[in-house]
């Protein structure tokens, strides 16, 4: 196997190699190994090691570490050791059977983990089970959309399209059913009439400018199930007309999916999970892109692990805050536990003004909807329990 070293982790000396080739039975005073270097043994030790990714976690946990390991992988070894760690974890995971026989792969339970996997194994999946892994994709996309679209549109689509009643009615605004029960303590039995003391017009909607929310979602492995919820809100905010939703998707590169909003399952195949991570670029580009800023919401979904240079990320953030953008940090939107990010970013955004949580997805629509309507987010999280930049 290639031992070749990407340029984000540090140089390796002779005796560091050869530690990383033959894995922990080669510990040696002399071998110290890096941060870096020791992301890329436990790597290297999930696959080859007693620890094996099947067994990480627990039985029940391995899925959703599966596609996060997928994602280390192609942070820390170059493509062509990638694609090596990837067919043998296929081989170890006995993932072959079921990414080469499109019935077994129709038989197995789809859920968030399974479609993370998919996404993540996306590129090596070969042809004849491309359509069937698509296929149990969308399945899975559309369970979910069948149980949160409702709630995201409802949420939304009340914060933007409030009413006020009118109580000063031109005759033809006038609602005569409201205004008859207003008023039936003045009936007059004598002229078998109401007088109307109060005149209750019909609802005029306020108008509000449209709301434009950006979605920035951070690609690394931690993030897969994530991304499969963003998708599909981004999807129904995209399908009202009350908002304009933009979806950028980044690891060290930054890619726009606005045009694939109203196909989930599209955006979900355009996601590469893994790769670095630099939150700095995506800020910057949200930044070029947002053309309203007081009447803009941006939402960083990340890990906030920033490979990029942080103290730029922090300038950006400001900057976004005084021009008028609310900006929100979501270090995970998914029903997993406690989500692994930077503590120490999300403490420094969230004194910049940036309300910084892990969010689970049924409180998302509520989240957005209090962001529509202007309300202090920090408050609206504390409120429900969420630790905020903590």
């Amino acid at each position: 196997m290639s031992t070749d070293i990407t340029p984000e982790a540090p140089p390796t000396n002779h005796l560091q190699r050869w530690r990383l080739i033959l894995g922990s039975a080669a510990n040696h005073p002399e071998t110290s190994l890096s941060a870096v270097h020791q992301k890329m043994d436990a790597a290297l030790a999930a696959l080859y090691e007693d620890q094996n990714l099947s067994r990480q976690g627990g039985r029940n946990d391995s899925a959703p570490y599966v596609s996060q390991w997928l994602g280390d992988i192609r942070q820390y070894f170059p493509q062509s050791t990638v694609e090596i760690m990837q067919q043998d974890a296929l081989e170890r995971l006995n993932l072959t059977e079921l990414l080469l026989h499109p019935e077994v792969l129709e038989s197995v339970q789809a859920d968030v983990h399974l479609v993370a996997n998919l996404m993540a194994l996306s590129s090596v999946i070969p042809e004849n089970t491309k359509a069937t892994a698509r296929a149990v994709v969308k399945k899975v996309v559309d369970e979910l959309l069948q149980k949160l679209e409702e709630p995201m549109r409802s949420a939304v689509s009340g914060a933007i399209d409030r009413s006020q009643r009118n109580l000063r009615p031109r005759h033809q605004e006038i609602d005569w059913q409201r205004t008859i029960r207003a008023n039936l303590r003045h009936w007059q039995s004598e002229y078998r009439s109401i007088i109307p003391e109060t005149l209750i017009g019909h609802g005029r909607k306020i108008r509000r400018p449209q709301r434009e929310i950006v979605l920035a979602i951070d690609q690394s492995g931690s993030m897969a199930n994530s991304i499969v919820y963003s998708a599909i809100f981004g999807a129904v905010m995209a399908s009202l007309p009350t908002v304009s939703t933009k979806l950028v998707v980044f690891d060290t590169a930054v890619v726009d999916l606005t045009e694939q909003l109203s196909d989930p399952v599209e955006v979900l195949f355009g996601v590469q999970l893994g790769g670095g991570t630099d939150i700095n670029k995506a800020i910057g580009y949200c930044q070029e892109i947002i053309q309203e800023p007081r009447n803009t919401i941006l939402v960083l979904i990340s890990d906030l692990y920033e490979g990029g240079v942080e103290a730029n990320l922090l300038k950006r953030s400001a900057q976004l805050i005084a021009s008028g953008v609310q900006m929100i940090a979501l270090p995970a939107l998914s029903n997993e536990g406690e989500p692994w990010y930077d503590k120490q970013l999300a403490t420094k955004l969230a004194a910049l003004g940036v309300p910084t949580f892990a969010c689970t997805p049924d409180l998302f629509p509520d989240l957005m909807a209090a962001a529509i309507r202007r309300e202090d987010v920090a408050t609206w999280a504390a409120n429900r329990g969420f630790k905020i930049g903590k």
